[in-house]
């Protein structure tokens, strides 16, 4: 049984490590060129890892160029593992192994089909999600269930403790589903339509805080778009600041404006909300050496 890898962040090299240590190391690994390493905030470079073990690398800008299309025909895999990719593959590549090609999706689908996953599951206080390989059809993240894992989210989950979690699920099912497809009777369990739910795609900017809403939702979208990802940021004086981590204080004691910086203390400082007091227990911002007392912040 041959199978190949696209794929070029953290979960693409744990979907690696576990083919290659269940005997099933891919004849092809496709994945980004180093120069293209900020498409993907969480990129991983595959191919010291890959050319160790002695696997062919392709690296290449898009699936679908011809090239790509080119190298993977001619590694002639049985079955190909998308984990990881961003780019929508076409009718032309998906013909290289019909109705055998299996993605990864961060969500127990059919829950969540679509894009930026991570922070929704986080932003819509989700207590259960999951982690899926599917079988790639010409519909988005539609297709039958190959191996599927369900966990918890945490309280306080941020997305690197969740993506952590992803990453121990794909090894997981990795190592299963490759043992499914060595068997010959792989399931195809088909998604049940009535309860699909679809994520739209989030950008950087979306990760502005609103000092009006209340410090419970700031706090979440804080650890949503936490590491790997860019981060939710604010401004003060015109320079940007990136809020990594923070705290709903319990008592409201202070009256001030949204926005407003209400305390400093080492390494961090308090502000006021739309409702409650935020403490900021770790931020970063270029040009910007330390937070002033009063000030309000994103004015």
């Amino acid at each position: 049984m041959k199978v190949a890898l696209v794929g070029a962040v953290e979960g693409s090299l744990c979907a690696l490590i576990a083919m290659i240590e269940a005997g099933h190391p891919p004849v092809l690994v496709a994945t980004l060129p180093n120069d293209l390493s900020k498409r993907h905030s969480d990129f991983v470079d595959l191919g010291p890892l890959a050319e160790e073990h002695g696997i062919p690398v392709k690296r290449v800008r898009n699936i679908n160029d011809a090239d790509a299309i080119e190298a993977m025909r001619a590694a002639s895999p049985d079955y190909i593992f998308v984990v990881g990719w961003s780019q929508i593959c076409r009718e032309e590549f998906m013909q290289l192994a019909p109705d055998r090609v299996i993605g990864y999706h961060p969500a127990a689908l059919p829950r969540m089909r679509g894009r930026a996953v991570l922070p929704w599951t986080i932003l819509h206080d989700e207590k259960i999600t999951g982690a899926t390989l599917f079988w790639m059809d010409d519909g988005v993240d539609t297709g039958d269930i190959l191996e599927q894992r369900f966990f918890h989210v945490a309280p306080r989950e941020t997305a690197r403790t969740l993506y952590d979690k992803h990453v121990a699920a794909i090894d997981s099912m990795v190592r299963a589903g490759l043992k499914s497809l060595a068997s010959g009777s792989p399931p195809r369990t088909p998604q049940d339509e009535v309860s699909a739910t679809y994520a739209a795609q989030r950008r950087p900017e979306d990760g502005l805080i609103d000092w009006t809403a209340p410090a419970e939702q700031i706090d979440r979208l804080i650890r949503a778009v936490s590491k790997p990802y860019p981060g939710a940021f604010t401004t003060q004086g015109g320079e940007r600041i990136v809020l990594w981590r923070a705290l709903c204080l319990a008592e409201q004691t202070h009256h001030a404006l949204p926005g407003q910086v209400v305390e400093l203390y080492s390494g961090g400082f308090d502000v006021m909300t739309g409702n409650g007091v935020l403490r900021v227990e770790e931020w970063e911002g270029e040009g910007v050496p330390s937070i002033r007392k009063h000030a309000v912040l994103g004015r």
